[in-house]
């Protein structure tokens, strides 16, 4: 969380001790764009799982590609 907020992302962590199945429906109720899992085995790998909202899980990738691929997505945002 702090490395994306130093990166001006908007970033909170959810440290309920709520199952991760009722974490993501919470997140997806409330209009959450994207959520990041981190787990044992992403913690392990050094990677992130990505879940899309609406779409669902996107995959695992590290922490850097995903902010890479968030500003790919914002240049290629167009404004009317």
């Amino acid at each position: 969380v702090n490395e994306l907020s130093a990166l001006g992302l908007r970033a909170e962590a959810d440290l309920r001790k709520e199952k991760i199945g009722r974490k993501i429906l919470d997140a997806e109720l409330e209009k959450v764009p994207y959520k990041l899992i981190v787990g044992d085995k992403e913690m392990e790998e050094g990677t992130v799982s990505v879940r899309r909202r609406g779409e669902g899980d996107i995959g695992a990738m590290t922490k850097d590609a995903f902010v890479l691929m968030l500003k790919d997505e914002n240049d290629t945002k167009k404004v009317f």
